[in-house]
C-alpha cells in the first residue's frame, strides 16, 4: 500500500480508531461524518488491505507484574546468517519480547523486553535469548522510566 492510497475520510477514520478502538460503527461515523454502513464499509476496506493490523486493549505491564522493561540489542554470529529466519522464528515465540526491529549498525535486531524484575530479566537473558543456536551478543539497557507511552501514529 502507498500512502497516498488513504484519503482524507479514511485517515480521519484511522485517527478515531487509534483514539478509541472500542468506539461503535455509529460513533465513528458521526466523528468522520458518514452514513454508518460507508464507515463500515470503509473499515473493512482498510482492515483488508492491511491498513488496520487489528485491534488490542493497551494493558500497563506493572498491572500484570512485570516492573522491568529493557531494550536489548542482539548480534548473529557471521556464519549463522544463513539461519536468519530461523532465528527471527524463535524470537517471535517468545512472549517476553513485545517487539523486534532489524536494525542497521553494529546489532542486527533491537529488542523490546518485559521481565518480573532484574533478576528475571537477568535469568531470561541468560537461559533463554542467549541460547538461542546463532545468537552471538547481547546487550540490553534497562528502561528507568516511561517518559511518552506508545502513541497512535500520525495520519496528517
Amino acid at each position: 500500500m502507498v500512502e497516498h492510497d488513504l484519503d482524507g475520510i479514511d485517515r480521519k477514520i484511522l485517527a478515531a480508531l487509534q483514539s478509541d478502538g472500542r468506539a461503535t460503527n455509529v460513533e465513528l461515523a458521526a466523528r468522520v461524518h458518514l452514513s454508518a454502513p460507508q464507515t463500515f464499509r470503509r473499515i473493512r476496506a482498510l482492515e483488508e488491505r492491511g491498513v488496520i493490523r487489528g485491534y488490542a486493549a493497551q494493558v500497563r505491564a506493572e498491572a500484570l507484574g512485570l516492573g522491568v522493561t529493557a531494550y536489548v540489542s542482539v548480534s548473529i554470529a557471521g556464519d549463522q546468517f544463513g539461519r536468519v529466519r530461523e532465528i527471527e522464528a524463535e524470537i517471535r515465540a517468545h512472549p517476553e519480547i513485545l517487539e523486534c526491529q532489524s536494525v542497521s549498525g553494529e546489532d542486527d535486531y533491537l529488542l523490546k523486553v518485559v521481565a518480573r524484575d532484574l533478576k528475571s530479566l537477568s535469568n531470561y537473558l541468560t537461559d533463554r535469548l542467549m541460547q538461542v543456536a546463532g545468537i552471538d551478543n547481547v546487550r540490553s539497557m534497562i528502561c528507568l522510566e516511561e517518559i511518552k507511552p506508545p502513541s497512535p501514529l500520525p495520519v496528517d
